[in-house]
Formats: structure tokens, sequence, C-alpha cells
């Protein structure tokens, strides 16, 4: 179930990074509950400024409830740790140029 949970999320992108929020390292934390009817995300954004702070969140909860059977997905910001460019996998950071 996780794994859907990631591919849902890798659909999603920061409006001013060509790289999707999974690659990008700013998901934190997935649980999903014994009977996978509710989902939960730690998440962060690359900074507290972030002018998509409102929309990201909404855009994951929406794609994770079209899995099937899931009726609650709950994403939570924190900024703590701080995201950093190191948080991105690999191939994001190729793709930026960072590598």
């Amino acid at each position: 179930m996780e794994n859907l949970v990631i591919e849902k999320i890798k659909t999603v992108y920061d409006p001013e990074i060509p790289v999707d929020v999974y690659e990008l390292g700013l998901i934190y934390q997935i649980e999903v509950s014994p009977d996978q009817k509710e989902v939960q995300i730690l998440m962060t954004l690359t900074s507290p400024n972030c002018p998509s702070a409102e929309e990201i969140p909404v855009e994951i909860e929406q794609k994770v409830k079209t899995i099937e059977g899931v009726e609650t997905v709950r994403v939570k910001l924190t900024f703590e740790p701080p995201w950093d460019k190191d948080m991105m996998s690999e191939e994001a950071q190729l793709e930026l140029g960072f590598l």
C-alpha cells in the first residue's frame, strides 16, 4: 500500500521546480493504518515561505484519496528538520544540475 501512496505522491510537483515532491525529499514519513483506510503523511516544503504551501498538501491529499479503500488522508506540514537540497534523490539532483 505504501508503494501506491508513493506513486500518487510522485504525481505532485512543486510548481517552481520541475521535480516531484517525493524525489525532492519533501516527504518525511508515510503511515498507513493496519486496515489501510487511513494514510498519514508528514512532509515539509522547500521553504517556510513557499508560495505553494496551501496547494501542495491539498493536492497530495486529493491524489492519495483516489486509492481504492483509502477513506482518510491527513497531510501534516513540519519544518523540523528544515529541508535542504541534500534530501533530494540522486535523480532529482541530476535533473536540477546539482550533481
